[in-house]
Formats: structure tokens, C-alpha cells, sequence
């Protein structure tokens, strides 16, 4: 049995890691997957694969552009959500900001630098022409230290996946300003670039038994409403999650990752463009 490490974050678009992992699709191939939840999000998870410690990443795209593009010995095996992720922008429940415009100057709450709340924060600052160089941050690890932090005071807004925060608004603890979604499709499937050298079969086994699931994942009866009990979601959200979220089959294109590279490069949060071959890994 081939034991692979696997790491992601803890919310609903990897139910379909679950669900196979549970049904024994992979040891059925001799694989033996452990999937570890990292709630910390994809600055962590960079980390955890530079230093090795893990195989497998399933990481925000424009996250892991910016880890490799700084060295990270890692590569792009496919897209994993086609779709764009819904940032949600959220202040406490009771703060004095109302509109986006408020948070102009503001302090964010990042989970970590490098990571998607810290990215993200460019992104809406320069669709709203605010003077990125101005951004301030709070460093607060993950979605409880944002609660403290918009609690206390000590950081204003949070931007974090829409659906998984919404309980938090529910029970009136964050308040929704709006969303502000991804340029791109939001997450890949990341590999450090020793597994893929040493495990050609293992890596294309993983990925046609995932493919497999995602592809039909939709059409599972009831998965609408195992996902709202598994992740303490209403189920009106989840259905209308399940309508935006597209999982995809197929490499990351070029154009793709483009786009990627340069926003990056105009939010001055890469030094350069590097070539396609550097990033992506393509199946023969």
C-alpha cells in the first residue's frame, strides 16, 4: 500500500476527497491517502509543501502561483474548481462600517501573508482603485483568530469563503458588506515536485479516481443536504453553492495562469512573470 499525504482546507468543495477516501476508492488501487485539514488555508499549506511535509495540496491557484514563483519546488497538476470562490467581505456584526467604501484605509484580517484573505484583500483594493501600497493587515491564523480580532477591535474587515462564514452571520457575530470573487477558477491541485518525479502512477491513479467523483459528484442523491449536515450549513445555502461551484477535469491552461502571473505582478506581489513549464505540470 502506497501512503500518500494529502492537505486542504476544511471546507465543502473537498467533500469529494471525503467520500472516496471513506468508499476505499484509492486503497483499492494500493493507495493509501491521508487527508489532513489545514484551517489555516493556503499560506500554511504552501509552507507544509515546501518543507515536504506534505505530497498533495488542494491550494488556492493564485496563492501557490505566487509560493512557486518564490522557489516553492512545487507544481500545478490540474484545476480542481473551475469557478471563481466568492470572498466574502465581513466586518463584526455591530461595527460602524456599512458600505466597502467605509473599509478604505482599514485594517484586514489575513489568516497569513502569502495566503488567500491576504491576496485577496489586493484584488478588491485595486477593483475599488484604492492604493494597495496603503493596505494594513493583521495577522490572525484562521477563521476563530478573525472573530477575536473584528471582536476586539483589532483588525476592521475579513474576507474569507462566502458560504462557510455564513453561520457566523447567522448568529450575528460577522456582518456581510458584499462579495468579491476570484479572476480565475479557485483551486488547483498542487504537487511537490520530488513526488512527482518518484510516483508518475500513483500521481495519475489519484487523479482519475478524483476526476471520477467530481465528475459526477452533483448528481449523488441527497448530496445537497449530506454536505448542509456535514459542514452545519443551511441547506438553501448549499443549493445555492452547489449552483456556482463548477469542478473541473482538466489542466490549468496557459492563459489561465496568465492572468494569474499578472495580476500578481501589478499588485507588486511577485517579482516576475516565469515561464508555464516552471508552474504547471502537464500529463503526457
Amino acid at each position: 500500500m502506497k501512503k500518500v499525504q494529502i492537505i486542504g482546507v476544511p471546507e465543502h468543495f473537498n467533500f469529494p476527497w471525503q467520500l472516496a477516501i471513506e468508499e476505499g476508492a484509492f486503497k483499492s488501487r494500493g493507495i493509501n491517502l491521508e487527508w489532513t485539514d489545514i484551517p489555516e488555508g493556503t499560506g500554511k499549506m504552501a509552507q507544509l509543501l515546501k518543507d515536504k511535509e506534505t505530497d498533495l495540496a488542494i491550494i488556492l491557484t493564485e496563492g501557490i502561483v505566487k509560493s512557486i514563483s518564490e522557489g516553492n519546488s512545487v507544481k500545478i497538476i490540474q484545476e480542481f474548481i473551475a469557478s471563481p470562490l466568492l470572498w466574502g467581505i465581513h466586518v463584526a456584526h455591530g461595527s460602524e462600517f456599512k458600505s466597502l467604501e467605509d473599509l478604505k484605509g482599514k485594517t484586514a484580517a489575513i489568516s497569513r501573508y502569502g495566503s488567500g484573505s491576504h491576496l485577496m484583500a489586493y484584488v478588491n483594493a485595486q477593483n475599488n482603485d484604492w492604493n494597495t501600497e496603503e493596505l494594513k493587515f493583521k495577522v490572525v491564523d484562521n477563521i476563530d483568530g478573525a472573530v477575536d480580532a473584528l471582536s476586539e477591535g483589532t483588525a476592521d474587515y475579513f474576507m474569507w469563503e462566502r458560504f462557510m462564514t455564513k453561520p457566523l452571520v447567522d448568529q450575528k457575530v460577522f456582518r456581510r458588506i458584499t462579495d468579491c470573487p476570484t479572476p480565475w477558477p479557485c483551486f488547483v491541485v498542487a504537487a511537490t515536485d520530488k513526488f512527482i518525479a518518484e510516483n508518475p502512477g500513483t500521481l495519475a491513479h489519484i487523479l482519475d479516481i478524483i476526476n471520477v467523483y467530481t465528475e459526477d459528484f452533483k448528481n449523488i442523491p441527497s448530496i445537497d443536504k449530506t454536505i448542509s449536515n456535514t459542514y452545519n450549513q443551511q441547506l438553501i445555502d448549499i443549493q445555492h453553492w452547489l449552483s456556482l461551484t463548477k469542478w473541473s477535469q482538466k489542466n490549468l491552461s496557459v492563459s489561465t495562469l496568465k492572468a494569474v502571473q499578472n495580476t500578481l505582478l501589478e499588485l507588486k506581489l511577485i517579482d516576475k512573470v516565469i515561464a508555464p513549464d516552471k508552474i504547471l505540470h502537464i500529463q503526457e
